[in-house]
């Protein structure tokens, strides 16, 4: 077991992941599937024990962005049709196939790229279809653009087309006009395939708000993890805390100033408790200012320039605080819970980039608690 004498963690109750997938199928039309999106480590919950989780709770596919991270979980024991989001390189396409992760295509280039995997491994490949409605990533634009994949398709037989899809660029804004121009696009260019193929548009906010395009599957990405990023009947929760502890406690006076740049001055006597965590952990230094964290219940702003190993709280207003401490710098402490949308809040981001932004020396637990 590697060494925590910091006692900082992240804890991931993948019980709450299990019902927060089950209520997302359960949602969704009889006639579409769910693809899990596990894509960046699962958004920092942990690769492979959330793909396992979503799977037990009713998703059917996975989403990664990368084929690495598609043969690791194959190598964790993984047999669920996995998708990489990603244009297809050469290299990928090698690494792919013989590993039956679906890849992505978007030009005739990765379609021969992807034809000569599968004669090298002597093995047919699947391979979705990205359509580009809007986003402007990667993906075919019209029907020209289409008309030249599915040729070079026709000439490649190791080469089969299971799916298309395409992403919402505003499916969580205020006007849903410009989504439901993409859906139109979608479905204009994929009455031009094969039938029989998996079609899917959705992320997480249309999955709330668009029903109707949900098609033949749905991805869940953002709301899985308990952040929707839009309103919904769902009581989808987050997963994932993050603690450390109280290292020090002293009293300030009138005048003292705290870390660097002396951008905090007590007016009044104080009582200051260090904490073991800053940006080098992944907490975010644009937070100054505006943070607080959760001891003994109770709300704590952060006080002074966030610093690379510590931060500083005001609990003056905390009886009894003493090094050791529990601090829950995100997630619930008696009545009292901080999320990484606060956090996001503070520091001028989303909450996707809290959720990833802890770094290596930030362990993870993962629990099955109850709900």
């Amino acid at each position: 077991m590697a060494l925590n004498v910091r006692h900082q963690r992240r804890v991931v109750d993948l019980a709450i992941l299990r019902e927060n997938v089950r209520l997302i199928c359960q949602a969704v039309p009889d006639t579409a599937r769910v693809m899990a999106v596990v894509k960046a480590d699962a958004y920092g919950h942990g690769l492979a024990p959330v793909a396992k989780e979503a799977l037990l709770a009713g998703a059917s596919w996975l989403a990664v962005a990368t084929v690495e991270e598609g043969a690791a979980l194959r190598e964790a024991g993984v047999a669920a049709p996995i998708l990489a989001l990603g244009a297809t390189s050469p290299d990928e396409a090698m690494a792919a196939v013989p590993l039956d992760i679906t890849l992505t295509v978007c030009t005739p280039e990765m379609v021969r790229s992807v034809q000569a995997a599968a004669v090298c491994c002597h093995r047919e490949a699947p391979v979705h279809l990205k359509l580009d409605t809007g986003m402007n990533r990667i993906g075919v634009r019209d029907e020209g653009e289409l008309r030249a994949v599915m040729e070079t398709l026709s000439d490649c037989p190791d080469v089969r087309l299971t799916g298309a899809f395409t992403h919402f660029a505003d499916a969580d804004g205020q006007d849903m006009a410009f989504t439901d121009e993409q859906f139109h696009r979608f479905t204009r260019l994929t009455s031009l395939l094969p039938r029989g193929i998996l079609r899917h548009c959705c992320n997480s906010a249309a999955t709330h708000r668009c029903p109707e395009a949900a098609l033949d599957m749905v991805r869940a990405g953002i709301s899985m993890y308990g952040y929707p990023p839009v309103e919904t009947s769902l009581p989808l929760r987050p997963f994932m805390s993050w603690e450390t502890e109280v290292t020090y406690v002293k009293t300030l006076h009138p005048g003292d100033t705290v870390s660097y740049n002396r951008c905090y001055t007590a007016e009044r006597p104080i009582v200051l408790a260090t904490v073991s965590c800053g940006y080098g952990d992944g907490y975010h230094r644009a937070a100054t200012g505006k943070a607080e964290v959760l001891i003994h219940g109770r709300r704590a702003p952060v006080v002074g320039r966030i610093c690379m190993d510590q931060m500083m709280a005001d609990v003056t207003d905390i009886p009894g605080v003493r090094p050791g401490d529990r601090v829950t710098l995100m997630g619930q402490d008696g009545d009292e819970q901080i999320t990484a949308e606060d956090i996001a809040r503070w520091a001028g981001t989303i909450s996707y980039e809290v959720l990833l932004a802890a770094t290596g020396r930030v362990p993870r637990e993962w629990i099955h608690g109850s709900c």
